[in-house]
């Protein structure tokens, strides 16, 4: 049904239910009145006619219908047994056939109130009769009756009933054109107004009315406010969009993204060539793109919701690192760099660095050879003898510089694997110190080992070389009256190893790139202190040649704690 006719039908409904209203008020409110006031009017006259009865008995019959001609009514007179006396419509023969009057309830009223009512259809008479009925008259008369016919008050009620009946059919017939004019107006531009916000929704041009009442026009207003904040919205999505996918599209990292059920939805152009998928190509399923049980699982771990580490593959003769996470929607979001020219590149300066320090160790240690003979047989406390321990102390720092530099060129080349064995963790630890003893007890520095399990599963040179670059570090950093502390854990799946001091502590920016070779936090303090920048990318190199991860935690002016992380097992673990 439209809006229209709905409008029309409800407005014409309530109308009419107000007219039936009306003319049920005007029957029953008027016809009230009415009968009110001919009651009150039939109550006076019957007091009245109460006082002019004579005293004889044998009279009433007449005197009843003279007086009943007179008032224009019908006069009723009852003894105290309900026998009619007197009825101005009953000659005398006949008032012995009329029917007791006792049980009449207006009869019975007057008898106990003094004045009774009733309006009924008379059993003599067959009308609407108003009978009004008081205590009183001569001795042997209890009641005198006065009644009316009711025929007049039902017509001036139906004459009334018929002018609200026709007041309102006309009210009726006004209201309904009103309204299904109102309607037209209302409902026209809402229809109007529903069709341009479906045009809005199917993408075409919409169309907006024109109102005159104020609501509508004011919702029409609205929605054109609306679809022009839509349109611009739209524009910069679309403008965003463009810019967006022509970022992707010139990246030279490899962009994929698929939604939930892993059908691929982005592929730039990076990551069909690294793939080796070519511009129209068919894409297979997320789960199907790749053949790599390393790749797969990184897959299977995104679409589950999982953010994945970085993982290495080869693919077509290239090293290719792939990471990804989930999205929000449940898709999944990849992206796939190009490491091969950046691991050629790490190859060749490994291969420089490494023959570099090769082709310095020979000279440096004739270097130092000859410095060490000249400050043994020099004069003490001459400038040579000064010139040659400086020599010789310089051939030293190059030489550990060198070692270091050799040994981590070893441990990324994959040359160097790890044997690792179920050692003491704490006994390769006081063999480590044992270097620094001296040198702790000169700085009043002490080592401590905390209560624990000690076994770990690794190779025992790397091990106590780890402790050995750990120690150099920490006694660097420490002041006189410190401590180090070496505590052994189980964790799941390993054992962790941790090397704590009170030293100066690092800042948090630094803390992150401290395992970084060359990367001093304090650079003039460590040159002073004869350290080379390597131990500690030497140590995270260890330990990740074993399967293992290492940590730091510092706080400035308390100390760092340097965790150390050994998966079980004794089979060797290959270099990354």
């Amino acid at each position: 049904m439209k809006l229209a006719t709905r409008l029309f039908l409800t407005t014409s409904l309530l109308v009419a239910v107000a007219v039936v209203g009306l003319v049920v008020a005007a029957d029953r409110l008027l016809r009230r009145n009415l009968e009110d006031e001919v009651a009150w009017e039939l109550e006076r006259e019957a007091r009245l006619l109460a006082t002019l009865l004579p005293g004889d008995s044998l009279g009433w019959p007449d005197v009843a219908r003279e007086l009943g001609s007179r008032v224009g009514q019908r006069v009723t007179l009852i003894d105290p047994t309900g026998v009619v006396r007197g009825d101005t419509e009953f000659d005398r023969g006949a008032l012995a056939r009329l029917e007791n009057h006792l049980a009449r309830p207006e009869v019975q009223q007057a008898l106990s109130t003094g004045v009774g009512r009733a309006a009924r259809l008379s059993a003599s008479t067959n009308e609407r009769r108003m009978y009004v009925a008081v205590r009183g008259g001569p001795p042997g008369i209890a009641v005198v009756r006065v009644s009316t016919t009711l025929a007049a008050i039902d017509a001036r009620v139906s004459t009334v009933q018929r002018a609200v009946a026709l007041s309102g059919l006309a009210a009726l017939l006004g209201a309904g054109a009103l309204a299904w004019l109102f309607a037209r107006q209302v409902a026209r531009p809402l229809v109007q107004l529903g069709g341009a916000a479906q045009a809005i929704a199917d993408g075409r041009p919409p169309a907006f009315p024109d109102a005159s009442v104020p609501e509508v026009a004011q919702h029409i207003l609205s929605l054109r406010a609306m679809h022009e904040q839509l349109e611009q919205r739209f524009t910069d999505l679309v403008r965003e969009r463009e810019e967006t996918t022509t970022l992707i599209e010139t990246m030279a990292d490899g962009v994929l993204a698929a939604d939930a059920r892993g059908t691929i939805v982005t592929l730039n152009r990076a990551a069909r060539r690294l793939l080796g998928y070519g511009h129209a190509d068919p894409l297979p399923a997320l789960d199907g793109l790749f053949h790599e049980k390393v790749a797969r699982d990184l897959v299977d771990a995104v679409l589950a919701g999982h953010n994945a580490e970085v993982q290495e593959l080869e693919r077509a003769g290239r090293t290719l690192l792939v990471t990804g996470r989930g999205l929000p929607n449940g898709g999944a979001l990849l992206v796939i760099r190009d490491v091969t020219e950046l691991r050629r590149i790490d190859a060749v300066r490994r291969d420089f660095v490494a023959n570099v320090s090769h082709e310095l160790k020979t000279p440096l240690t004739s270097i130092a050879g000859y410095a060490e003979t000249l400050a043994t047989e020099g004069s003490p406390g001459t400038q040579a003898d000064g010139f040659a321990r400086t020599i010789l102390s310089n051939a030293r720092r190059m030489q550990r510089l060198v070692d270091d530099l050799l040994d981590l060129a070893r441990i990324e080349s994959g040359r160097w694997q790890p044997m690792p064995v179920r050692v003491d963790a704490k006994l390769v630890a006081a063999d480590a110190w044992a270097a620094f003893a001296d040198r702790a007890r000169e700085r009043r520095v002490e080592l401590a080992t905390t209560a624990g399990g000690s076994g770990v599963t690794a190779d025992a040179d790397a091990l106590r070389a780890i402790f050995t670059n750990l120690f150099d570090n920490a006694l660097r950093y420490t002041p006189s009256g410190g401590r180090i502390t070496v505590a052994v854990e189980k964790a799941p799946g390993g054992m962790t190893v941790s090397v704590a001091d009170t030293g100066s502590g690092v800042a948090a920016e630094h803390l992150s790139r401290i395992f970084e070779r060359f990367y001093r936090v304090d650079p003039g303090r460590s040159r002073d202190e004869g350290g080379t920048g390597l131990g500690l990318a030497i140590v995270k190199h260890l330990v990740e040649a074993h399967g293992g991860r290492v940590e730091a935690r510092s706080t400035l002016g308390k100390g760092t704690t340097i965790r150390l992380f050994f998966p079980d097992g004794e089979s060797p673990v290959p270099s990354p």
